[in-house]
């Protein structure tokens, strides 16, 4: 299995899936070899065993250089570009490749590579020497392995890799697009061409979503026959909820995510402004930031509710659990969203949610309430309903807790299972 990050050192999302994926499948039986750019030693090995890239040299596995990046075909470019990452954390990696900046050279043949595992202003330089490496990899484990599995895109090159040159079938796993990311107008034509190079390659594609699988067929000309939608879970152990104090009597409906297009932010706002129409004690919180956080605050002002309105700013570990303590609505207007994971986050809280249906949760979400993300009256008489009706939210908070807490890791591995053992049969 190729990822880029791995817990407890993690940046996003993709980390903390990646570990719940090899904890179930080794709950149904599965041995994983795990592999990453660059473990830090102290990850949790006790359901998969951990490979670091950077202590790997490539070896001369061909007569010539050129015969072996001939048989990998791996592409070598520089780019600013951020992966996916949870969407919480997408604005926070951007700051910290700021801050992080890191210059490398590319190394001889023959020489291990210092990877820095970062999402940094060389990622992409990364990404292709990952490929020449997990290669190298697959070749020195080749008995140890029937299937090799690649998270997202950044890993998709080394999959690749590793099926041509052991032959092994691949399955890729796409948690995102570049579809999701923002409108088409600014997506990175290499990033996505290295997304369909993966998704063509592969002998099947996982998607965490039927919302995603369509992309998949449709934006990327894969045959429906090859895409399976696998749900993500949710792993909640070790998480208790946290009592707060509240410093108003108000209600609270809370965003919690990027501040960007995708996320539907200034839906959520004329919403708010809708309710505030109908009942005055409700405040509305935008927890988050990203790139349209300026035009939000001025949308807030337009309308007349900055009394009403709080923005955070980024939160981040204990002070997102906060947030859902001190919450009595949840909301997730996205625009297009793979997952998402924040809703499931919130109903373990015991919070009522409300999500759009351009979201792969609502396939699976019962008990959240379900709007489309441009209605904002439907939105608005939602969370009216919700802080209105004590009865309607109670239902809403059991049973939405009841249904999360059902959403394990070993259900959905069980299918990745099944997909595995039909490629080796």
């Amino acid at each position: 299995m190729f990822g880029w990050e791995f817990p407890p050192h993690i940046a996003g999302g993709l980390g903390t899936a990646c570990k719940g994926i090899v904890e179930g499948l080794a709950h149904n039986g599965v041995e994983t070899l795990f592999v990453m750019p660059s473990a830090s030693g102290d990850e949790d090995q006790s359901c998969t065993r951990i490979i670091n890239a950077s202590d790997v040299a490539v070896q001369n596995v061909s007569e010539t250089v050129d015969e072996f990046l001939n048989k990998v075909k791996f592409i070598h470019v520089d780019s600013n570009i951020v992966p996916y990452v949870d969407p919480d954390e997408y604005f926070e990696a951007i700051e910290k490749m700021k801050r992080e900046r890191i210059t490398e050279t590319t190394v001889g043949f023959g020489q291990k590579f210092k990877f820095s595992g970062k999402y940094g202003a060389n990622l992409m330089e990364e990404v292709s020497r990952y490929a020449q490496v997990g290669g190298t990899i697959a070749l020195q484990h080749k008995d140890e392995f029937d299937v090799i599995h690649a998270h997202d895109w950044l890993t998709y090159l080394a999959g690749i890799a590793a099926k041509e040159l052991t032959g092994k079938p691949l399955v890729v796993h796409v948690h995102a697009t570049s579809y999701d990311r923002g409108s088409e107008d600014m997506i990175d034509t290499r990033v996505l061409a290295i997304e369909k190079r993966g998704m063509q390659a592969a002998d099947k594609v996982v998607a965490v979503s039927e919302l995603t699988r369509n992309i998949v067929i449709n934006k990327y000309g894969i045959s429906p026959d090859k895409v399976v939608a696998v749900h993500n879970a949710v792993d909640f152990s070790g998480r208790e909820n946290i009592e707060v104090e509240r410093g108003v009597k108000d209600k609270v409906v809370t965003f919690l995510g990027r501040i960007t297009f995708q996320k539907g932010p200034e839906y959520f706002i004329d919403a708010a402004a809708k309710v505030l129409k109908r009942t005055k004690n409700v405040r509305f919180v935008m927890a988050g930031s990203g790139d349209m956080m300026n035009r939000a605050i001025r949308q807030v002002a337009k309308l007349g509710i900055a009394d009403r309105f709080h923005f955070t700013g980024f939160l981040r570990g204990a002070d997102v659990q906060k947030m859902f303590a001190l919450s009595d609505v949840y909301i997730m207007p996205s625009v297009s969203e793979p997952f998402g994971i924040s809703p499931l986050e919130a109903m373990r809280s015991n919070v009522p949610s409300i999500i759009s249906y351009q979201s792969g949760a609502a396939e699976i979400l019962k008990y959240a309430f379900k709007v489309d993300f441009w209605d904002v009256d439907a939105m608005a008489d939602d969370i009216y309903a919700l802080l209105q009706y004590p009865a309607l939210s109670r239902f809403a908070a059991k049973q939405g807790l009841d249904e999360v807490n059902a959403l394990k890791w070993d259900h959905a591995t069980a299918k990745l299972k099944t997909i595995y053992e039909s490629l080796i049969k």
